[in-house]
């Protein structure tokens, strides 16, 4: 773990530049974190379109996830927000992960499919 000098010595604002981003100390205008953390999740997917559902954690309510979709970020929203129309619930994109509340497998694996994306229901 970094020591406290390290962790409050980086420059934050620039009268110059305006914001910097803490990770690559780039204006934030000119930062790619972003989309190099994009990269490496598309680059780490295996193809296969993983839905599941789970309760764990949200205290008894069902919601079911979507993973592994290999789209980027911008796709991947347009696609939570079909899939969430789709369902006529609720839902949110979380970390890559499309996250649609109840229990709707059967309705994203159909549309899924049809849409081209090989596609496992995954769990219990």
């Amino acid at each position: 773990m970094a020591s406290l000098r390290d962790q409050l010595g980086g420059l934050v604002y620039s009268t110059e530049h305006g914001d910097i981003c803490p990770t690559c100390r780039e204006p934030r205008k000119a930062c790619r974190c972003a989309e190099q953390a994009d990269e490496q999740r598309l680059a780490e997917l295996d193809g296969i379109v993983r839905i599941r559902r789970e309760t764990s954690g949200r205290k008894g309510k069902g919601v079911t996830t979507v993973s592994g979709v290999p789209l980027a970020e911008k796709e991947l929203k347009a696609l939570a927000k079909q899939l969430k129309q789709r369902c006529g619930t609720g839902g949110a994109l979380k970390d890559g992960v499309i996250e649609i509340q109840g229990d709707h497998r059967q309705v994203l694996k159909a549309e899924l499919e049809k849409q081209g994306f090989r596609v496992k229901l995954a769990g219990g």
